[in-house]
């Protein structure tokens, strides 16, 4: 894993201001948005028990997700590219620690490095349809990692009254200032799977239960008083 003094050197001059400026900007959009979460009580239960967990998200909507758990520890799925050096640098002013690598760059170490993170009682985040995408196609990483961990995965989902969407392959979001956001979670989802095998042939019960999260999100953001 790269130091964070090597990350630095990958980065070029725009994207170095950008990882300096970029947490402040972030937490003072944040400060006004109005933030409400559903159906948080389980994966809250598992940190009270100090048991690991996987939380799973779509790739365009990291940002809201990322600075509504910033200082909590979580270790978050970031690729090697430079653009994942300075999400990686972003992330880690915000407290999140970083777990370099992706399904298309870096696999098999990130999938170790999750798991040993997992079995070591560590919470995980992971956008299983990134780097590249496509979008909202969940790679079958995250499922064997929390399978091999004995861990569960839990999805979540963003909606916002008003929000930015980049013209980007993620169509990644940002809620707009002043903006009502919700965050919705799944009730935390166990792999039952006799092998890692097994556990890779469930990515599209997974997919739907994460599209169903951010559907929730987003109707209940929609229709927020």
């Amino acid at each position: 894993m790269k130091t964070p003094e090597e990350t630095r050197k990958g980065l070029t001059g725009i994207q170095r201001v950008a990882a300096l400026v970029g947490p402040l900007v972030i937490r003072a959009l944040y400060a006004t948005w109005r933030v409400r979460e559903i159906n948080a009580d389980g994966w809250k239960m598992l940190r009270a028990r100090h048991e690991p967990f996987v939380f799973a998200l779509w790739h365009g909507q990291m940002l809201p997700l990322v600075v509504r758990h910033r200082s909590q520890g979580i270790r978050i799925l970031i690729s090697e590219h430079r653009d994942g050096e300075l999400i990686a640098q972003i992330a880690h002013r915000l407290g999140l620690a970083a777990i370099r690598g992706s399904t298309s760059r870096g696999a098999a170490r990130a999938l170790l490095a999750m798991c040993e993170a997992l079995q070591s009682g560590a919470e995980v985040a992971v956008t299983p349809d990134g780097p590249r995408g496509p979008a909202r196609s969940f790679a079958s990483g995250a499922i064997v990692a929390a399978h091999r961990a004995g861990a569960p995965i839990i999805a979540i989902g963003v909606g916002a009254s008003s929000a930015w969407h980049l013209k980007s392959w993620d169509a990644f979001m940002i809620p707009k200032p002043f903006a009502r956001v919700t965050v919705a979670y799944s009730e935390p989802m166990y792999v039952d799977a006799v092998n890692s095998r097994a556990a890779a042939q469930q990515v599209s019960q997974f997919e739907a239960v994460l599209n169903r999260t951010v559907m929730v999100a987003q109707e209940s953001g929609d229709s927020s008083p």
